[in-house]
């Protein structure tokens, strides 16, 4: 019997019930199933080998697709599953957890011992000839039921764990075997083993289960693979880059901030740190006047009852710290919405008084697994740069409006370009579901009315309204979430909020929460990867460095230094022994934007000689000249990229 199927653009054509998409593919679109590692029959992504067995839509899923590359990186975690299999499958192997990341793969193993660098070669050279071999990667559905017998007869406690912990979220439909060896995991796969041919183990690290230091420590393995040699070069080379862009190292060489393991997960600045934390929220709180903004400051602690009654405590209680004053249960603030909730009330509003926009550079502490911390990026103290926004329900949208484009404003400072995400309803949330459309829509309503293109992620919003999430694009390509905007109509509720309305009757506000660098140690984690510790002049912590060649043009470089702090220049005298040489290539290691150059000559004609960043040398410029040039770079809303 035949069947109708339907490709896109051209190809249409009969073929017989029974036919595997990727034969069909062959047979009705030639070009196409070169390039496919998968299909998606009527929208369901799906292996090549699956049979059509009624008329269909079928698209081929090319290997440099998004969906190309998950399948050939969940495919390259199965086979480094099989290697370890085959090398270490007497030490007690368990597959403990497998997924896929954006840019590659992570395998969790548990096995007698650890690994090291030199296992993980003979891991990816095992890897090499199960490729060379060609298996075929053919898996066979199993309920979840059939999961969990599976996993219980092998003897796979962790997954099993998993499992059974959330079904929904570590379900793996597809029982994977190769003559001894058997594996449960995530479809589709790539066809054969002989189409992984760029797979790169890039790292292997010890973490503990479930990120619980009282659980069993694991091997994490970390990897990537691409459809062609080429895209992994070029990942490759952009990993180098990132390693010589790391802010932890980055930070140590440029005396920004440091970690200690008596405060895991809270930073401690360095003068040169606090430099770029002031003049960000010196940025912040310039834009916040213009824009109506009002700053306040909330306690660091404050009464359980409190949390109680915003919902953290039952919602957030796992990642709070807690402690007992006068035998008082205490918590140290994980947000600062509730003390916002408390000032807003703590006085009569009017609908005149609206919308009343509150600020703080809240200290917001927040648990985290010591396996989950990474420098500024992973921490579990952090200053947030919180507003909320208190609004009538017809301000909702204009106000929002304005957020975004506040956010757009200072991202485009940075040289940042970004995307948005739309997050829904969670499963834990608050409030009735139509509330949630209402809250919904009404910021689908400004992102459309905006023309910002953004993505739906189901499910993902806090659990007291919808969110838009500003997800940073660094200069590597790298995603970072940072800003937020949330629509919340649960906190005034709980907090009994009110404003008097025209008819002089009580009305319940609108509260919306909004933070545009996010966690500001995050931030600043990002910018330093972002410009590789190449700051702009305005936010360089040293933004001239004066050299004086000799003892004899000391005092010349001193004048020099005290006329360019007078314009409020951050500087930086340097007149060590050493050679003048040495203190250049010193200066320009630390990306000093300005390096000033003192001899005789300077001296003699009241100028100095500049070094740019790069290794650009200016003439001989007069002193005002030098300063004024210096003073108009290193101006706080100054966007030169310097």
């Amino acid at each position: 019997m035949e069947i109708y199927v339907e490709l896109p653009g051209s190809g249409n054509g009969k073929v017989e019930r029974g036919t595997t998409a990727g034969v069909a593919l062959g047979l009705l679109k030639p070009g196409s199933r070169k390039t496919a590692v998968a299909a998606r029959v009527n929208g369901e992504l799906t292996d090549l080998a699956s049979p059509l067995e009624s008329d269909s839509r079928l698209e081929p899923v090319p290997g440099d697709s998004p969906d190309g590359r998950e399948i050939c990186r969940r495919s390259a975690a199965v086979l480094l599953a099989q290697a370890a299999a085959a090398l270490y499958g007497d030490r007690s192997l368990q597959v403990a957890e497998m997924r896929v990341t954006e840019d590659g793969f992570v395998v969790d193993l548990h096995l007698d011992g650890s690994l090291s660098e030199a296992d993980l070669r003979e891991l990816e050279a095992q890897m090499r000839r199960l490729a060379e071999a060609n298996l075929p990667m053919i898996g066979q559905k199993v309920s979840r039921e059939e999961a969990a017998a599976f996993l219980e007869t092998g003897g796979q406690t962790l997954r099993l764990e998993a499992l059974l912990q959330d079904p929904e979220k570590n379900a793996a439909g597809l029982l994977y075997q190769h003559e001894d060896f058997a594996l449960l995991c995530r479809g589709p796969l790539l066809p054969r083993t002989g189409m992984l041919k760029a797979v790169k183990l890039l790292g292997v690290a010890g973490a503990y289960w479930q990120g619980d230091a009282k659980r069993p420590m694991l091997q994490r393995i970390h990897g990537t693979a691409y459809s062609s040699g080429a895209e992994l070069a070029g990942h490759l080379q952009r990993l180098e880059e990132a390693r010589r862009r790391d802010h932890r190292k980055l930070g140590r060489e440029l005396e920004l901030f440091l970690f200690s393991e008596e405060a895991p997960g809270m930073p401690f600045y360095l003068p040169n740190g606090m430099v770029l934390r002031q003049e960000l929220q010196n940025l912040s709180r310039r834009l916040m006047r213009r824009s109506g903004y009002q700053e306040v400051l909330t306690p660091l602690m404050m009464n359980n009852r409190l949390w109680e009654k915003s919902g953290h405590y039952d919602h957030y209680k796992a990642h709070m710290y807690f402690t007992n004053v006068d035998e008082t249960p205490y918590a140290l603030k994980p947000m600062n919405c509730p003390g916002h909730m408390l000032i807003y009330k703590s006085a009569l509003r009017s609908y005149r008084d609206l919308p009343i926009r509150l600020a703080e550079f809240g200290q917001v502490h927040r648990h985290e697994f010591s396996g989950a911390l990474g420098g500024m990026t992973r921490v579990r103290s952090f200053c947030q740069d919180d507003a909320h926004l208190f609004v009538a329900p017809g301000q909702i949208e204009e106000e929002i409006a304005a957020i975004i484009a506040l956010i757009g404003e200072v991202y485009d400072l940075f040289g940042l370009s970004y995307r948005v995400e739309l997050s829904t309803r969670p499963e834990d949330s608050l409030g009735s579901p139509e509330l949630w459309e209402q809250a919904e829509q009404g910021l689908r309503r400004v992102l459309e009315r905006m023309k910002l293109d953004y993505r739906l992620n189901e499910g993902d919003g806090a659990f007291y309204g919808p969110k838009i999430d500003f997800h940073l694009q660094d200069s590597l390509g790298r995603s970072w979430q940072c800003g937020t905007i949330q629509l919340d109509f649960q906190m005034p509720e709980k907090f009994d909020l009110a404003y008097i309305g025209e008819d002089g009757e009580r009305h319940r506000p609108v509260v919306i929460h909004r933070a545009i660098y996010g966690a500001l140690d995050r931030f600043i984690g990002v910018l330093t990867e972002h410009y590789g510790g190449a700051f702009p002049a305005w936010l360089s912590p040293v933004q001239a460095v004066l050299l004086p060649v000799s003892v004899s043009t000391g005092d010349y470089a001193h004048a020099v230094q005290v006329k360019l702090e007078r314009e409020g220049i951050r500087t930086k005298l340097d007149s060590r022994s050493e050679k003048i040489g040495y203190r250049i290539r010193e200066a320009a290691l630390r990306q000093t934007p300005y390096i000033l150059i003192i001899g005789e000559k300077e001296k003699e004609s009241n100028s100095v000689t500049i070094r740019l960043r790069g290794g650009e040398s200016l003439e001989l410029l007069p002193l005002d000249s030098a300063v004024k040039l210096i003073a108009e770079a290193a101006r706080p809303d100054h966007s030169s990229r310097i």
